[in-house]
């Protein structure tokens, strides 16, 4: 029969992996519970706050925007440039 090598090299693929799946949840890395952590209680904002905060993200994405269109047209015009005085 054909294929019999692969199908065992499979098996052997599968009962590896399972048992590194044991080891795994042997050591119990991730195990842990958060009852004894204390969560931090942050002040309520006003409107005003929140709105001054939202105008602060639009103007710093604003300049990370207009950094990111400069660069792309400096890197264009690089790129054109460097083409033409190739194929002049």
């Amino acid at each position: 029969m054909e294929g019999e090598g692969s199908m065992a090299a499979a098996n052997n693929s599968l009962k590896n992996n399972r048992n590194l799946l044991y080891k795994r949840k042997e050591k119990k890395v991730l195990s842990g519970s958060y009852a004894k952590i204390k969560l931090k209680k942050f002040p309520e904002l006003t409107s005003e706050e929140l709105l001054k905060i939202k105008e602060r993200i639009h103007r710093e994405n604003k300049t990370i925007r207009q950094k990111q269109v400069v660069g792309f047209i400096l890197f264009l015009l690089g790129f054109i440039s460097f083409l033409y005085v190739l194929l002049k």
